[in-house]
């Protein structure tokens, strides 16, 4: 076996040890805990509600566990079993120009492996979230959103597809700096047309008409020296019980979401309290913060896609014997994650510091105590586990455990 090949199936099994390990450790960690709630939150928090979130933590760890197995075997059988080589076989057969090639042969790879994905996300929707009360979607809507989706992904990601592989084949040495600035503005222009033109075609956004509620908001973003274009509230019970809130779009476009259950659940203090600490994030440029580090990282990504691309051992060993552009694109994309995982804890512990700085900031321009009730009425609507295993909540979590967080706040 290549010495590529070998290194791969090193760290793809590290990589697997790794996340077993770690949902064995988080499984285990909430059955033990699972029949006394934590005393911070015995009080709003009853044994059964508490039970239910412990319940629900070990169903989707269990179909996570599931779901890593099937996607380690796929892997495998796309690289080292043959299946891209199949597939670039058959494309090839055509004789078609390079580019439409490529696009053909990511589109159709695409195609195959959105077939694997739609019995779990069939059983997650309505079987696993229905046994908990939280699916509210039919499946004539989920059949319509994944129509869309669809289609979404045709009309954005084939002009796209072809400009990066137009690049890469004519550009020249450094094709991998401009296919990042293209990226890049791509990402930017995305985050712009999102709020406007497609979140609209799967939910009904409206303005808030809480005339109470929106004189509390405002006052608040007044305050914050914060401005945004509207107000709105989206229809997120149409899919699921599960409540959030958000900001969305950049520059003169921001706006802020709420859904509609979570003002359903949480009363005017709350909301305000809530959306403190998401100003919160943009006070302390964790947005800007992101969005550097992702770009910086993304110019990484593409510098080594455009080394890689000119070694042989690359593509044979990764079980394709011709190389190719779209070749060296696709064994990059699904290949890159096994070599990266040991990133992830790194990246929620940044995350997880953010967190607590929009809630310090929050305590500022709220009621911190306000902003308890309502994170405390969150983990119980959403069924969030209150104790984690400390090193799979290290690991995976972008915010801090409950316990941690609430603790914080009472500071």
């Amino acid at each position: 076996m290549p010495i590529f090949s070998t290194l791969f199936v090193f760290m793809v099994m590290v990589s697997l040890g790794t996340h077993f390990w770690l949902s064995i450790r988080q499984i285990k960690h909430v059955k033990k805990h699972q029949d006394q709630t934590p005393e911070a939150f015995a009080s709003k928090i009853s044994l059964a509600e508490h039970q239910k979130a412990a319940s629900y933590t070990i169903a989707k760890e269990k179909l996570g566990l599931i779901q890593l197995i099937i996607g380690t075997i796929l892997l495998f059988i796309w690289t080292l079993g043959g299946g891209l080589e199949l597939l670039d076989q058959f494309i090839r057969s055509y004789h078609l120009n390079p580019l439409y090639s490529g696009v053909f042969f990511i589109l159709l790879l695409g195609f195959i492996s959105s077939l694997f994905d739609i019995p779990m996300a069939l059983y997650s929707t309505f079987v696993l979230e229905e046994k908990f009360g939280f699916n509210r979607t039919t499946f004539k809507i989920w059949l319509i959103d994944l129509v869309k989706q669809s289609i979404l992904s045709l009309v954005i990601g084939v002009p796209l597809i072809l400009v990066i592989l137009w690049l890469m084949n004519s550009a020249g040495s450094l094709w991998w700096l401009y296919a990042w600035a293209v990226w890049t503005v791509f990402g930017f222009v995305m985050m712009w047309a999102y709020p406007a033109f497609i979140a609209p075609l799967f939910n009904k956004f409206t303005q808030l008409d809480d005339i109470s509620l929106k004189q509390r908001i405002e006052a608040l973003m007044t305050r914050c020296g914060f401005q945004s274009k509207g107000i709105l509230v989206m229809d997120g019970s149409k899919r699921s019980s599960h409540g959030n809130a958000y900001f969305t779009g950049l520059g003169n476009n921001k706006q802020i979401v709420f859904f509609d259950n979570l003002l359903e659940s949480l009363d005017e203090e709350e909301v305000e309290a809530v959306l403190a600490h998401e100003l919160g994030h943009f006070k302390k440029k964790h947005i800007i913060k992101r969005l550097v580090s992702m770009t910086f990282m993304t110019l990484a990504g593409f510098a080594i896609l455009g080394w890689l691309m000119q070694q042989d051992w690359f593509y044979t060993g990764l079980g394709m014997s011709e190389a190719s552009i779209y070749a060296a694109l696709v064994l990059f994309s699904i290949a890159s994650p096994v070599f990266t995982f040991f990133l992830s804890p790194i990246s929620a512990m940044i995350s997880r510091k953010h967190e607590f700085e929009a809630d310090d900031y929050a305590a500022q321009q709220a009621d911190a105590s306000k902003l308890i009730d309502a994170l405390v009425k969150l983990y119980k609507d959403n069924a969030n586990t209150l104790t984690p295993d400390p090193l799979h909540s290290a690991y995976y979590d972008s915010h801090p455990p409950a316990p941690v967080r609430i603790a914080h706040l009472q500071q």
